[in-house]
């Protein structure tokens, strides 16, 4: 069987690195950019930053920025009808991971109109056409949207969210400058940089998982546990980390899947509107002890990439211990809540977790599960 890779066509790194966005837009050819922002980062002057860029270089632009955190089917066809009026050519991509999944969305129906109720893009939809040129800036360093083939939507009238992997997503390009993730408050930082960390993690022992994948996925486990108590404190060194960090994880894990993490955390933005690292970050704990089984020697590789001495001298056992130690003490150090007691409601369990089991990552877990066993978890976190 063969292994499929998918990469941005262009990535940019390091601080200064939007002043790249106005030489991809002149040198591709686009006569007007419709940028994607969430209102927040209107509010606060970020996307600002990017949109001097295209007023220096005399580019025409149109801002939308009807964008919910974890965004929904409407902000997805709001967006569509935008873009049609705007007469835009290309979409700019600022903010996390809403607005990147909402312009991926807004991008692929442009395309492949018959997809327009936006439910059909659930899973692996058949489309056959490269969505609208994306240029995707990100502002949190943890989904890594803006090099991966999947985006997620709400469809807040049945409480789910929807799984969308599709290789004609992927922007063709990423500007990826720690100087755009400088604003975020502590909490904001830890929760996406656990979101990467649980990507890292996640891709490093899924189902698909191969040796180009794990390359990305260990490196990317060294940089974060080195870099993200850094970026809380909002120090230079740690916000870089965390930008390359983040990326890197998904480079791999867009290419091999994930697993019941993001499963059983997918339900709880969707009826709770939980943030996204928040629910990674108290979960992974908990499913890393219970796939610990089925891991093989990997989770001695995540103990020595998350700084952990003295690891092969270790026992199987007391390694995967050590691994998850160290993801425990990790997500301690930068504030996480334990466990789900002032998230989930007792009532809504069952509903969790069969959605949970339907959700598009699960599959690529390593243990595979049922839907008894999800509620487990659920329950053990309260």
């Amino acid at each position: 069987m063969a292994n499929r890779f998918v990469l941005n066509e262009t990535s940019y790194h390091g601080k200064g690195a939007i002043a790249e966005i106005a030489t991809e837009i002149n040198a591709r050819g686009f006569k007007k950019a419709f940028v994607c922002s969430d209102p927040d980062l209107i509010k606060f002057g970020v996307t600002k930053k990017v949109t001097d860029i295209l007023d220096n270089a005399s580019i025409a632009y149109e801002i939308y920025s009807n964008i919910k955190a974890n965004p929904t089917i409407e902000n997805v066809q709001t967006g569509v009808e935008a873009f049609k009026a705007s007469g835009a050519d290309c979409i700019v991509a600022i903010g996390g991971g809403s607005s990147m999944d909402t312009a991926k969305a807004i991008g692929i129906i442009i395309t492949n109109p018959e997809f327009s109720d936006v439910v059909s893009l659930e899973g692996v939809a058949p489309t056959k056409n490269k969505c609208v040129p994306i240029i995707a800036v990100p502002t949190t360093a943890g989904t890594a949207a803006e090099v991966t083939i999947n985006y997620v939507i709400t469809d807040a009238e049945k409480n789910r969210k929807m799984v969308c992997v599709d290789v004609h997503d992927i922007p063709v390009v990423a500007v990826v400058d720690p100087d755009m993730m400088a604003s975020m408050p502590k909490g904001l930082t830890a929760a996406t940089g656990m979101d990467a960390l649980t990507h890292a993690i996640e891709g490093y022992i899924t189902k698909g998982a191969w040796e180009m994948s794990d390359m990305f996925h260990i490196k990317a486990i060294e940089i974060i546990a080195k870099s993200l108590r850094g970026a809380v404190e909002n120090t230079d060194e740690g916000r870089e980390g965390m930008a390359l960090g983040q990326y890197i994880a998904g480079m791999g894990f867009s290419n091999v899947g994930l697993g019941i993490v993001h499963s059983m955390a997918h339900p709880l933005g969707a009826l709770y509107d939980t943030p996204h690292g928040v629910a990674n970050a108290i979960i992974l704990p908990t499913v890393m002890e219970y796939n610990a089984p089925e891991t093989g020697e990997k989770y001695r590789d995540i103990a020595k990439a998350m700084g952990v001495a003295d690891v092969d001298a270790m026992s199987l056992e007391d390694a995967r211990k050590a691994a998850i130690d160290a993801v425990k003490q990790l997500s301690i150090d930068v504030g996480i809540p334990a466990d789900l007691k002032d998230i989930v409601k007792a009532e809504d369990i069952d509903f969790l977790s069969q959605s949970a089991f339907d959700d598009a990552c699960r599959p690529g877990n390593p243990r595979d599960t049922s839907v008894e066993e999800i509620k487990a978890l659920y329950l053990s976190l309260m």
